[in-house]
């Protein structure tokens, strides 16, 4: 009867090996239990705050509009689909966690371009890789949506485990989302939002609210202006995520709070200093006194542009906010050329996707389809918390 018993039992086990071979059947084997605990929460950027940061309010967004695109472009509502992208949408069905824990795992980074504020989020990215024995690679676009598809196809040949997304475009990247999704490659996009079509195919989001904070950051234009006068913008990369919140969410929110205040221009420089020296110098020839403030979407590049032409024109006089925060604007902010930058840790940036997804690989759920960075606003009176500059 033993004899039997254990014969009956060796052709059970075979059965569920085979069952497991992933030969007919598409069902994935379940997580295996993870390996050490690992605890990112002690960890900290190279500017001494915690790497590993999130802001925990709640994603209730207001009631859709019936057509966003039928109301005025300085209307909250108007952007409606872009600033709410992903947080009510469906998910389409998701892959499973492969086995085994995050240790071993690999990740592939799909970066829209080079620049310092993106070489600090890689560095808290591989801080968090580290912990948990992930294996990272990174691939840079140079802002090319052909090139970062073309990097797409190689992801699904090379088949990591995870893919990390920071989208060159946030319309063009829909289609190369769908594609990995296909692959049944999960996906965390991070640090630029794609539209919402794009957001089911997604495990995720992470990275800055952008309108959360620019809003913070327009009081904070408001009081300084003392909530009249005429102001100017300078926009980030066309067809990104910031293009649209960094120039709307304060248009939308002065437009609320501070109706004396009038947007006079808005251009896009690249960010860079010369093409952006060029830009304020016309404004400034062009609005004189009715010029008071500049709103910028980045406190470097573009910023040095701003100050230089301030500098030429003798216009200290002039307002100014930004997107930050470098080690240039935070020395702007230091020598009072700059009054106000957000907070936005580069490091914390990337290691919040990495930690995510060590998250999703031991098995925990990942149950917010938007993951934000805490917002703040940083003034010359709080700036050395935030030093060393991480960028």
């Amino acid at each position: 009867m033993r004899s039997v018993t254990m014969a009956m039992a060796a052709v059970a086990a075979l059965a569920l090996l085979a069952g497991c071979s992933g030969k007919g059947g598409d069902k994935p084997p379940a997580p295996t239990p993870a390996g050490p605990k690992v605890d990112v929460s002690t960890l900290k950027s190279g500017d001494g705050q915690p790497l590993v940061i999130v802001d925990t309010a709640p994603l209730t967004p207001p009631a859709r509009p019936a057509d966003p695109k039928a109301l005025p472009e300085d209307d909250a509502l108007h952007w409606f689909d872009i600033e709410y992208a992903g947080w009510k949408s469906e998910k389409l069905p998701q892959p499973e966690p492969p086995a085994g824990g995050a240790r071993g795992k690999r990740v592939l980074c799909l970066r829209f371009m080079d620049h310092p504020y993106l070489t600090a989020y890689t560095k808290g990215m591989q801080k968090v890789a580290d912990a948990y024995g992930i294996e990272l690679k990174t691939l840079v676009a140079n802002n090319d949506i052909n090139l970062q598809s073309q990097q797409v196809d190689q992801a699904i040949n090379e088949r990591p485990n995870l893919v990390i997304i920071l989208p060159v475009d946030a319309t063009a990247v829909v289609p190369l989302l769908r594609k990995l999704h296909q692959a049944k490659i999960p996906v965390i996009a991070s640090n630029l939002i794609p539209i919402d079509e794009g957001m089911k195919y997604l495990l995720t989001w992470t990275g800055p609210d952008d309108w959360g904070q620019f809003r913070m950051l327009a009081k904070r234009f408001a009081e300084l202006m003392n909530y009249e006068g005429g102001y100017c913008i300078v926009r980030h990369m066309p067809g990104s995520s910031p293009f649209f919140s960094r120039t709307f969410a304060i248009t939308s929110e002065l437009k609320k709070i501070a109706p004396k205040m009038k947007c006079l221009d808005m251009q896009a420089t690249k960010l860079q200093a010369e093409p952006t020296m060029q830009a304020v110098s016309d404004w400034i020839t062009r609005f004189g006194k009715e010029l008071k403030g500049i709103v910028s979407a980045d406190d470097s590049g573009a910023q040095i542009g701003i100050n230089e032409a301030i500098k030429a024109a003798k216009r200290d006089d002039i307002i100014r906010v930004a997107a930050g925060n470098s080690k240039v604007g935070m020395d702007f902010v230091k020598a009072g050329k700059l009054n106000a930058i957000t907070y936005q840790s580069a490091e914390a940036d990337g290691a919040l996707p990495m930690s995510l997804a060590a998250d999703w690989f031991n098995g925990k759920k990942i149950d917010k389809p938007v993951y934000y960075l805490p917002k703040r606003v940083i003034t010359k009176e709080t700036v050395g918390e935030y030093m060393p500059a991480q960028w």
